[in-house]
């Protein structure tokens, strides 16, 4: 009987995957693009529901994705380091999960071989925020969501 090889998000630390399997590792959620305000105080971050600019807010995908961070000086490129490091990332982020030694979710293109599934499962942001372009800086207290964590 032959052996059944784990997938590679199993098998292989986030920074030895290749970038084709580090891009397939991203659900489509469109998270990661929200903004987020963080508390002074206690350093919390809060998520709300106004996307950057660049998000394609149907497709959950990023419009200038391969120059974001130079189009963009806000934007910050997820790295394995930062997978296991940033506290904001949501809590069903593919690399989050992989960084934990978690699973991925039954949603997860990867495990339902649907990249729909993200948006069916009401993971995404898909039909829920609003563009930076709409909102001032200084109201985004004001948008503040109790989803996606």
């Amino acid at each position: 009987m032959a052996k059944v090889k784990k997938p590679f998000w199993e098998r292989i630390p986030l920074a030895e995957m290749s970038p084709a399997q580090w891009e397939a590792l991203c659900d489509g959620c469109g998270l990661c693009c929200l903004h987020k305000v963080e508390d002074d105080v206690t350093g919390e971050v809060f998520y709300t529901d106004v996307a950057c600019r660049h998000l394609d807010r149907h497709a959950c995908r990023c419009t200038c994705y391969a120059a974001r961070t130079t189009v963009d000086g806000g934007c910050v490129a997820l790295t394995p380091e930062g997978a296991v490091r940033w506290s904001w990332l949501p809590a069903t982020c593919a690399y989050r999960l992989v960084a934990e030694g978690r699973p991925l979710d039954w949603w997860h293109p990867l495990i339902s071989g649907d990249p729909d599934t993200v948006h069916e499962a009401g993971i995404s942001l898909r039909g829920h925020t609003l563009t930076e372009e709409t909102v001032a800086d200084e109201d985004l207290g004001d948008h503040i969501v109790d989803w996606p964590v």
